[in-house]
């Protein structure tokens, strides 16, 4: 299989990528299991309501059972009265839903191999920008005609060129430690950095690497 390019955005040349990670076999159930994981994480679980045996007060029956014409009664914390406890209440929680290491890294793979394939991946080197320049990065990205919404992957130190993309509209920048399945599946195009390349692949891992650790 010929190995994936993608063109270097600012100069006239395009740059061999990795099969292992960037021509992998795409596995949907794989990355809808990845995504739903890193959704989940993502989510608070801070919703939390106090049920009957949380409320403050109700210790005492209101009223003698027989006699006074009411309905009777037990406890002011039923959830039937004001002030009372919630019925069901929701409480705090995790959404966390595990996901295999080996499985992730082939969602990665088989996300960043879609992107290569379509031909919506492209590489820019942090040296084009000696100062931040928003200008300059519109200027690239409407050079390239690549699809919004965009996500630009860059190291902490390309502060220049983070510093460029960061505030154009529809455009997410992160780092190479921080880059999700969902991420690179919801972006339209993928911009990579030359800095961020190796990190990418070290996260993606590859392939070999996983038949390595089933043998290990």
């Amino acid at each position: 299989m010929a190995a994936p390019k993608a063109p270097v955005l600012g100069k006239k040349k395009e740059v061999s990528l990795e099969t292992s990670v960037f021509a992998a076999d795409v596995k949907p159930h794989l990355v809808h299991e990845t995504v739903r994981a890193e959704l989940n994480a993502a989510r608070a679980g801070t919703k939390s309501t106090k049920s009957r045996g949380l409320v403050a007060g109700g210790r005492a029956k209101p009223w003698r059972q027989k006699g006074t014409g009411r309905a009777r009664a037990g406890t002011s914390r039923a959830p039937h009265w004001t002030g009372g406890g919630v019925a069901f209440a929701p409480t705090m929680r995790s959404f966390e839903v595990k996901v295999n290491r080996k499985a992730r890294r082939a969602a990665l793979r088989g996300a960043l191999s879609e992107h290569a394939k379509k031909g919506t991946l492209a590489l820019v080197s942090g040296d084009s920008f000696s100062e931040p320049s928003t200008k300059q990065a519109v200027s690239l990205l409407g050079d390239w005609e690549g699809k919004q919404p965009t996500l630009v992957v860059a190291t902490e130190e390309e502060e220049a060129l983070v510093k460029s993309f960061r505030n154009l509209d529809r455009v997410v920048v992160t780092v190479p430690a921080e880059l999700e399945v969902a991420s690179v599946v919801w972006a339209r195009s993928l911009l990579v950095s030359e800095a961020a390349l190796p990190l990418v692949l070290a996260r993606a891992g590859s392939e070999e690497d996983s038949e390595v650790e089933k043998t290990s």
